[in-house]
């Protein structure tokens, strides 16, 4: 049974459903990469996840094979129990790596979560510079339903009326927030539009989601596309 308001790590869930879709994207946009390496025998393909968890990848069939590496950074140290994963400390809007050091930089529905435009540019600039090629997915701030809270129309309203509604009613996911919680999250969370996603990523490809014929996120990325 589908569980729509389940959180995406779900996978009953409707994120969860969605994300595979994108990660099949992703996939496609990888292989060409990998057999690129095989050929001139510089495996494995490296993979810098800001935001990142091992049980995100532990969803894919990637885990554990030779082909690849990952290293998530985070703000913290990340437990990881495989032999190809690592978990380092980084800040997304200044990571402590080399120019070009990964072949890919990915990151899953994490620069929304960065307070303000200013460190979203930041991080982009960031996730160009340490990667070769970068894969960034974040939601459409024009979609109708605000992802993180799942009410309609949520993102356009002030501040003050958010904390409202998340702390005195449970309107947003069936439950009333806690006042940590929902503080965190609407001061952290800054939806971005595709123009923005533009303007911050010049130059690059963009993946639309489409749900109901809308476009639900996008997915700025720098891969060749393929001529088939």
């Amino acid at each position: 049974m589908l569980r729509v308001l389940a959180p995406s790590t779900d996978p009953q869930s409707l994120g969860f459903l969605f994300r595979k879709r994108r990660f099949r994207y992703f996939i496609r946009l990888l292989n060409p990469i990998v057999e690129e390496k095989r050929i001139a025998g510089t495996l494995p393909v490296t993979i810098l996840d800001i935001g990142g968890l091992e049980s995100f990848w532990n969803s894919t069939d990637l885990l554990n094979r030779v082909e690849f590496h990952f290293t998530l950074a985070n703000l913290r140290k990340m437990d990881t129990h495989c032999q190809n994963v690592e978990s380092v400390v980084g800040d997304a809007t200044k990571l402590p790596f080399e120019d070009k050091s990964f072949d890919i930089v990915f990151s899953n529905s994490v620069i929304e979560h960065l307070y303000s435009y200013e460190n979203q540019v930041k991080m982009a600039s960031e996730a160009s510079r340490v990667g070769k090629h970068y894969f960034i997915q974040t939601p459409n701030k024009h979609f109708f339903i605000e992802p993180h809270y799942l009410l309609p129309f949520f993102q356009y309203l002030p501040q003050s009326a958010k904390l409202w509604i998340l702390l005195n009613t449970k309107l947003s996911r069936g439950y009333k927030w806690s006042e940590k919680a929902a503080k965190g999250y609407v001061s952290q969370v800054q939806l971005l539009t595709r123009k923005q996603i533009r303007k911050i990523f010049p130059g690059s490809h963009i993946y639309n989601e489409r749900f109901i014929g809308m476009t639900k996120s996008f997915a700025a990325h720098n891969f060749p596309l393929s001529s088939d």
